[in-house]
């Protein structure tokens, strides 16, 4: 593809009209968004708290590792079951964004062949990226950060472009000169997503308590990860179509036209 940008000044991202935008969409089909990453949240949820106790699931006690090898071997069995969780969840999600930026009807049934298909590179892209951004974190924050701006947009690109295991390495083209403003919008978004999930986890607190139900604190629990699933995967997928944009001159309903 042809590189529209070369030898031009550097377009600006649009940090604030993404994270705009990702709020619109979110908000705009909430139903949709929930439908699609509430299922997919509750078996995460339901096997990690069969595998290291719910407790211990819900962060409200320690995992158990009494069990030697065996309780290591599970609390890294659930990990993987989360990254598993955030590759169906995300691969859903990016096709949704682009319908709904469209303006097109949403299709749930149409995203499930592309999502399933890109569900190993990304679990297995996402569990390097993450062990770089956690090496990245401990040495002073900001390197872990660098390290998400370069990934981030690794999900779009396995799922659009089928890049399959050279996800990473198309993810860092595409977000060379722009990972600062991705820095910036991740940041924010953080920022209030512990907003959201302080008020939210007291209410679910406050109805836990009342209730005492572990499938009540499972469905509450899977209720507030989807929103922040939802919103980072709806920026994420809005982030990748603004550099395919800015980089190669390929408009959205482009970059959406490879699931008709």
């Amino acid at each position: 593809m042809t590189d529209v940008s070369a030898g031009q000044p550097n377009a600006p991202l649009g940090i604030g009209s993404i994270i705009g935008e990702s709020f619109s969409i979110l908000f705009g089909k909430f139903f949709q968004v929930v439908l699609i990453a509430f299922g997919p949240a509750v078996i995460g949820l339901v096997i990690s708290g069969l595998l290291i106790g719910f407790g211990a699931m819900s962060g409200t006690a320690e995992p158990d590792l009494s069990g030697g090898a065996g309780s290591a071997f599970a609390i890294l069995f659930a990990v993987i079951i989360q990254f598993v969780v955030y590759a169906v969840t995300t691969a859903l999600l990016v096709q949704l964004a682009y319908d709904a930026k469209l303006g097109r009807s949403i299709q749930i049934g149409r995203y499930i062949g592309p999502a399933f298909s890109s569900v190993l590179p990304i679990v297995v892209l996402s569990l390097v990226a993450g062990v770089l951004f956690m090496i990245g974190f401990a040495l002073l924050i900001v390197p872990g950060l660098w390290i998400y701006a370069v990934f981030a947009v690794m999900a779009p690109a396995v799922v659009i472009e089928k890049a399959g295991f050279g996800g990473l390495g198309r993810s860092a083209a595409l977000t060379k000169e722009y990972r600062w403003p991705i820095v910036g919008a991740f940041v924010l978004i953080i920022i209030i997503s512990i907003v959201i999930n302080m008020v939210a986890g007291l209410i679910i607190g406050v109805i836990s308590a009342l209730v005492g139900s572990v499938i009540v604190d499972v469905i509450l629990s899977a209720a507030l990860s989807t929103i922040g699933a939802g919103l980072g995967s709806i920026m994420v997928a809005l982030i990748y179509a603004r550099l395919r944009e800015i980089k190669e001159g390929v408009s959205v309903d482009q970059i959406a036209a490879v699931f008709d």
